[in-house]
Parts: structure tokens; C-alpha cells; sequence
């Protein structure tokens, strides 16, 4: 495995132009996001996937969102339209609980089917946060449910069937987005709930991954978020409190951690995005993640990016190796 630097990258369309090219073979990123501006149709996808790989001489992962419901980059009339994580939730609420989790379980197959036609091998699903009468939009029906359990048995059987089927799954937004009133994208979230109650809810569903057979191959990407309680002055993804005293001791993930969106205003605070990454992975992230698509602003990310520590680089081959004997 390719000691890479420290980030995930993004392009700008659905193929590589010279300077993207050029670039990523120099800086040689940890892998690629792929969007649906980068997603046009089956052949085109492959194509582009395989020349990212190619770009950087490895089998680099190479990510996409595809959740089901609003948040999935690869669509119809090429890819199957998928439904919200909130309807196999709803069913299982309602007293369906078998029958949610088989077509919860056919629905992931059927994605991870797409996905690895595609070359994609690593998808930013499931959503585990925990509903509540707050909760911004920007998550929504994207969640399973407002029981922390039914939200931790869904999610985990969902991690199981893409471990099975050869994609890693990366569990969102730890260490929980639920209680979050406004939208990361836009601004920064402030969470004043007392650290006893977040333990109970909103931390569970991750620290039951976390704590299973497939802990180690997830990856979890982590909330724009500000919980006073761990951390009144950053947002969990640029606070050391936050990353080693929740996400790796309490909740006990010790899988690789990425960073949502260096692009997302809620880190506006944090200064221009190359001095967010730098941000990011001071405060424990394994990777920071860029979604933009801008070649000069990931030429700035690179110029002070650093390579993959060696404690990152032991938990991405603990998760590939996992995934090769799940698959």
C-alpha cells in the first residue's frame, strides 16, 4: 500500500483533463470523491475510475455518496433510485422489523452491485445519527430512526452487507449529527446537550459498530460540529477532545477516520481550506477530505498536506484486509 498524502481529493468533471492528471501523479492524494457532476453513465464512470487509479499507480480507494433517497451520485435512467435510509427505519418502528432488514439488506446489495461495476470501493454510508425533534433537514430522511438500537441494528447490518459484497463503508456523522439544528454545510452547529445524554443516544450507534466484528474495516468520517459538552470552543473535527476522548475512547472507533468537507463553511473559522486541512489532521483525523473539485486550491492543499502517519496506514490495511476476507 502507497504511503500517500494525508488527503482525499476531488475533480471537476467526468474525466481527467492534462493538468489533473499531471497533478495528481505528482502529489499522489490518499484516493478520490467522485460526484454526480463526475458521473454521466456506466462506461464513462469505469473509465474514470480506472484513470484515477492509474494516475497515482495504486488501487487507490475511490469514494462516492451513494446513501439512497436525495444523496446519491450515481442516478437513474443508468443506476437504480434508491430509497431513504427513513423507510427501512419507519418499517422497522412499525412493527416490521425482519422485513426491514431484509430489504434494507437487499437495497445495500443491490448499491454495492453499482458500486463495484463502477470501481467505486468505498461508500460514505450509513448515515448513523440519531433523529430528534431538532434535527436540521440537511439529514432528514438520510437517518434511520430516533431509537439509538434500531438505528444501531440498521446500520450495522448495512455495514455487513457492503464488507460482504467488497465495499468499505464509512459511518456518518460520528460522533452524531442528529441534534445538530442547522446545516454544516452552511454554518456551525452548536450541540449544548449534557455529555450523560449524548453517551446513551446519539453515540450509540457508533460505539455498537464500533464495538462489532466489522469495527476495524468501517471507516467514520466526522460531524462539523460543536458539542459544549466535550469541546465548547471546535467542532469535533478539528478538536483533539473530541477525536481522542470521544470518537477513539469512549465510543472506541479505532477504524480510519476522514474528515467531512474541508469546503463546508461550518470550518470557516479555521481559515482558507489548505489551513483547515492542516487543522483537521493536527487534531487526529487519518485523512482530510476536499469535494470541490478547485486544482488550485488542492495545488495549496498539497504544497503542506503531509503523508499518512503510520498509525493511519495500520488502520487502512487492517480495513482492506478485513474486507478481502468479508468479501
Amino acid at each position: 500500500m502507497k504511503n500517500s498524502q494525508a488527503v482525499i481529493f476531488s475533480l471537476a468533471g467526468p474525466a481527467l483533463n492534462e493538468k489533473e492528471r499531471d497533478f495528481f501523479r505528482a502529489s499522489s492524494p490518499l484516493g478520490f470523491i467522485l460526484f454526480a457532476r463526475n458521473c454521466v453513465n456506466p462506461q464513462q464512470v469505469r473509465k474514470l475510475t480506472d484513470d484515477l487509479r492509474d494516475c497515482v499507480g495504486w488501487h487507490c480507494p475511490i469514494l462516492i455518496d451513494q446513501e439512497g433517497g436525495r444523496v446519491q451520485r450515481l442516478k437513474p435512467p443508468y443506476w437504480r433510485q434508491h430509497e431513504p435510509m427513513r423507510v427501512f427505519g419507519e418499517r422497522a418502528e412499525n412493527g416490521d422489523f425482519e422485513g426491514a432488514v431484509e430489504s434494507l439488506g437487499f437495497s445495500t446489495l443491490q448499491i454495492a452491485e453499482e458500486l463495484v461495476a463502477a470501481g467505486v470501493d468505498v461508500n460514505c454510508a450509513p448515515v448513523l445519527d440519531v433523529l430528534a425533534p431538532q434535527t436540521d433537514e440537511v439529514i432528514g430522511d438520510r437517518a434511520f430512526s430516533a431509537d439509538p438500537q434500531l438505528v444501531a441494528q440498521l446500520g450495522l447490518s448495512v455495514c455487513r452487507h457492503y464488507l460482504a459484497a467488497g465495499i468499505t463503508p464509512v459511518i456518518k456523522h460520528i460522533p452524531g449529527h442528529g441534534r445538530a439544528a442547522a446545516d454544516s454545510h452552511k454554518e456551525l452547529p452548536v450541540v449544548d446537550a449534557p455529555l450523560s445524554a449524548m453517551m446513551h443516544t446519539d453515540f450509540e450507534p457508533f460505539r455498537v459498530v464500533a464495538g462489532s466484528e466489522v469495527g476495524r474495516a468501517v471507516w467514520g468520517m466526522t460531524a462539523h460540529v460543536v458539542y459544549t459538552a466535550v469541546d465548547p470552543d471546535h467542532p469535533i473535527t478539528v478538536s483533539k477532545p473530541g477525536i481522542e476522548g470521544i470518537i477513539r475512547r469512549s465510543i472506541g472507533f479505532d477504524g480510519f477516520l476522514l474528515s467531512d468537507d474541508l469546503d463546508m463553511e461550518a470550518l470557516a473559522g479555521y481559515g482558507r481550506v489548505p489551513e483547515r486541512c492542516g487543522a483537521v489532521l493536527e487534531s487526529g483525523c487519518d485523512a482530510a477530505l476536499y469535494c470541490a473539485g478547485k486544482l488550485e486550491i488542492m495545488e495549496k492543499i498539497a504544497e503542506s498536506v503531509p503523508k499518512l502517519s503510520q498509525k493511519a496506514l495500520e488502520r487502512l490495511q487492517k480495513a482492506v484486509e478485513f474486507r478481502k476476507v468479508a468479501a
